[in-house]
């Protein structure tokens, strides 16, 4: 399995990759690890792409998630499947809001709380924005890729896969 999870912030890429690691063991990678040097600051592009490929080059099996379209797009030569999770903001939004801590990123949940509006208003401009998060960069990598992929709109639809 080489699998990347594409998608907006709370579109459900972790919670599938859960799934998918429930019925085939590998290693996952979300791209927040490779694309932030601490902080909230971007690493530069080519060192994010250079840690991603070295977790692609240890791991036979995996599963990469994240909404970086600049990093993903070096990646998807190494993929078996692209999946592009799509369900709305509105159920974005939600699942941020619903979302438990993260204790991999965030100290307390009481730190995370503190980022939550913030990450909803940046969730609610997914169809605007021109950057490499916003949709239009996803659905042009996703459209552009050759390979095995699918789509998902609906939550419901991947907690069937």
């Amino acid at each position: 399995m080489k699998v990347i999870l594409l998608g907006n912030a709370g579109a459900g890429k972790t919670t599938l990759a859960r799934r998918l690691l429930a019925r085939q063991p590998a290693a996952l990678l979300s791209l927040d690890e490779v694309a932030f040097a601490g902080g909230v600051e971007r690493r530069p592009i080519e060192e994010s792409i250079a840690a991603a490929r070295q977790f692609i080059e240890r791991n036979g099996s995996w599963i990469i998630e994240g909404c970086y379209a600049d990093i993903i797009e070096a990646l998807l030569a190494d993929c078996d499947e692209l999946i592009f999770l799509n369900p709305g903001v509105d159920a974005c939004i939600a699942h941020c809001r619903a979302r438990p801590w993260e204790p991999q990123k965030f100290s307390s949940r009481q730190a995370q709380d503190a980022h939550l509006e913030m990450l909803v208003e940046w969730v609610r401009t997914y169809a605007d924005r021109t950057d490499e998060y916003g949709r239009r960069a996803h659905q042009s990598l996703y459209d552009s890729f050759t390979g095995n992929k699918r789509t998902f709109d609906d939550p419901g639809q991947y907690q069937a896969t």
